[in-house]
C-alpha cells in the first residue's frame, strides 16, 4: 500500500513541468525545466550514495523515515510558495485510468519477474501478451472518447512520439546504470571482476553523474538556446552511447569507471531536460501535464527493460554462484545497441515549432468566457485545424 501511494505521489514530477509553463515567461522556460529536469537525475544518483551510510550506521527502517521527514517539511513550503496554475472543469475518465494502469502495471511486472521467470516462460509471454491487449483496449477507448484521459492524436504526432520512443531508450541506459555498475564493484575480488566494495563505496561510483547532473542543470536553458532541443538530445544521446562504448571496451580500473560515469551524468543532464522541452514545445498548454506525464512513463518503463535485460545478461553468466566478466560486458553492450537505436530516434526528431502536434482533425475546446453572476463558465466546442 505504501509503495502505491508512493507511486501516486510521484506524479508531481510531470505536474511541475505544467507549473513551470504556466508561471514562467517564455524565455526563462527552457532553463526551468532544464534544472527540473536534472534533479530527478540527482535524486537517483543521491538514492545510491545515501543509503549505504544509512544502512552500514542505523537500520533500513531509516531508509524511510529520513524520506518522509524531508517530504514533512518541504510540503508546506509548497503550500506557501508554489503558485496556483489556471484551473477549468475537467472530467477523469476512470474507466480509461484504470486500463491504462492495469495494463502497464502488467507489462512492468512481467518485465520485472523476468530474471526469474525468464523471458520466454508461459508466465512471462502471457502476462505480456495480456498486458499489451489492455493497452490495446485502452488506446481503442481513448480514442473514442469524448473526454481522453491521454490525447493519443497528440500522441501519434512525429514530434511527441518520436520523444516517447527517445525518453524511452534513454531510461535504458540510465537505469541500466544504477542496477549494474554497483552490482560490478560490490562483487568479490575473488570473481575476477569486481571490486570488492561496500554499498558506500558503491554508491560513490555513481556520485559523479549526479554531480555532473547538478552542474549541468542550471545551464541547460542556454545550452538549448545555442543548440536546440534537438540538438540537446541528439547531444545527450551520442555522450551516453559513448559512456556505454567506454565500459564495453574496458571496466576493470576505478578510472575505466569513472570517466564513463562522467560522461553519463552529461547525457542523462542534457537528455532529461531537452525530452521535456521537446514535449512542451509542441503541445498545447493544458496538454503540458498529460504529454510529460506520458514522457516519464515511456521513460520509466525503458528503465525496467533496461534493468531487467541487463540483469538477465549478467545472471545468464553465473559460474559457480558468481557473474562472469562476460556478462556485465554483454550487459554494457545491449545498452549501446539501445542508445544507438536511442541517438537515431534523436536524429529524426523533427524540429520543435510551437503547436506542432495540433494538426489536421477537429479537437474539443475548452474555453473560459464570462457569465453573470460567475467568474467564469466553461463551454466546450471544437476548432478546426
Amino acid at each position: 500500500m505504501g509503495r502505491a501511494i508512493q507511486g501516486a505521489g510521484g506524479a508531481i514530477y510531470p505536474l511541475a513541468f505544467g507549473i513551470v509553463r504556466d508561471q514562467f515567461p517564455r524565455p526563462r522556460i527552457a532553463g526551468a525545466i532544464g534544472l527540473v529536469s536534472s534533479l530527478l537525475g540527482i535524486g537517483a544518483g543521491l538514492g545510491l550514495v545515501i543509503p549505504g551510510f544509512i544502512l552500514e550506521h542505523l537500520s533500513y527502517h531509516w531508509l524511510f523515515w529520513f524520506p518522509l521527514a524531508v517530504v514533512a517539511a518541504t510540503t508546506p513550503l509548497v503550500a506557501r510558495w508554489v503558485p496556483s496554475s489556471p484551473r477549468s472543469r475537467a472530467t477523469i475518465n476512470w474507466g480509461s485510468a484504470a486500463l491504462m494502469a492495469a495494463g502497464l502495471a502488467g507489462l512492468l511486472v512481467a518485465v520485472s519477474e523476468t530474471v526469474s521467470w525468464g523471458w520466454g516462460s508461459p508466465r512471462t509471454l502471457g502476462l505480456l501478451a495480456g498486458s499489451a491487449a489492455v493497452v490495446g483496449a485502452w488506446v481503442l477507448n481513448e480514442l473514442r472518447s469524448s473526454e481522453p484521459l491521454v490525447d493519443m492524436r497528440m500522441m501519434a504526432a512525429r514530434a511527441v512520439w518520436t520523444t516517447n520512443l527517445a525518453a524511452f531508450l534513454l531510461g535504458v541506459g540510465m537505469y541500466a546504470s544504477i542496477a549494474v555498475i554497483p552490482a560490478l564493484v560490490e562483487l568479490p575480488r575473488s570473481s575476477g571482476v569486481g571490486f570488492g566494495a561496500t554499498p558506500v563505496i558503491a554508491g560513490l561510483f555513481m556520485l559523479p553523474t549526479a554531480a555532473v547532473q547538478l552542474l549541468v542543470g542550471p545551464v541547460t536553458g542556454r545550452i538549448e538556446r545555442r543548440l536546440g532541443s534537438r540538438g540537446q538530445l541528439v547531444t545527450a544521446m551520442t555522450c551516453v552511447l559513448v559512456a556505454y562504448a567506454g565500459l564495453v571496451e574496458a571496466h576493470a580500473t576505478t578510472l575505466q569507471l569513472l570517466v564513463p560515469t562522467i560522461i553519463l551524468g552529461l547525457g542523462l543532464g542534457l537528455g532529461l531536460s531537452s525530452l521535456a522541452n521537446l514535449i512542451v514545445a509542441v503541445v498545447r498548454q493544458e496538454q503540458t501535464g498529460v504529454a510529460t506525464g506520458m514522457n516519464t512513463v515511456m521513460r520509466t518503463l525503458g528503465g525496467a527493460f533496461g534493468a531487467q535485460l541487463t540483469a538477465t545478461c549478467i545472471t545468464a553468466s553465473d559460474r559457480h554462484g558468481l557473474p562472469t566478466d562476460h556478462g556485465f560486458t554483454l550487459a554494457f553492450a545491449v545498452c549501446a545497441v539501445a542508445l544507438t537505436i536511442g541517438l537515431f530516434s534523436a536524429i529524426i526528431v523533427p524540429r520543435a515549432r510551437p503547436g506542432a502536434a495540433l494538426k489536421r482533425a477537429p479537437r474539443t475546446l475548452r474555453r473560459c468566457i464570462p457569465s453573470p453572476g460567475r467568474t467564469c463558465q466553461i463551454v466546450r466546442g471544437t476548432i478546426e485545424q
